[in-house]
């Protein structure tokens, strides 16, 4: 069987959950365990307001949390909201028995936040925007 490469004009969800599916399935056949991907959403909002102001998204999977997005806005920067959107991460990420949280942070964004909060560097990217850096950084909980 001759295999093609195909290159769509449009890149469609659908196209990315195939190969999702694909490699967890792969995944789960090679660690012997089942790729369980739990969601998290930690919101901001104003009180009896339902828009989103902002917060944190993080999914949990091989016992390890990933935090994908953590924002606060400029006007409520420095009142604690993001050291306890992180917090409270790392408190659901030890309910769900996950043994410690990654994520990446931009020179841009706030890499001392994380560090002031235990998160160690584990590696970056130079020039990731150009001119920048991105940063991984990772915290053990047990």
């Amino acid at each position: 069987m001759t295999i093609e490469i195909v290159a769509p004009e449009r890149s469609l969800p659908d196209h990315r959950e195939a190969i999702t599916r694909l490699l967890d399935a792969y995944n789960d056949d090679q660690s012997g365990m089942p790729d369980l991907v739990t969601p998290l959403a930690l919101l901001l909002r104003e009180p009896g307001d339902e828009t989103i102001l902002g917060g944190l998204w993080a999914v949990s999977y091989w016992r390890w949390l990933f935090v994908d997005q953590l924002f606060v806005p400029e006007m409520h920067r420095g009142q604690g909201l993001g050291t306890a959107l992180l917090k409270l991460a790392e408190t659901k990420a030890r309910e769900r028995g996950c043994i410690g949280v990654w994520l990446l942070s931009f020179s841009f964004q706030a890499p001392d936040f994380y560090r002031r909060h235990g998160y160690e560097p584990f590696g970056s990217i130079e020039d990731y925007p150009p001119g920048h850096r991105c940063t991984y950084f990772v915290k053990r909980l047990w």
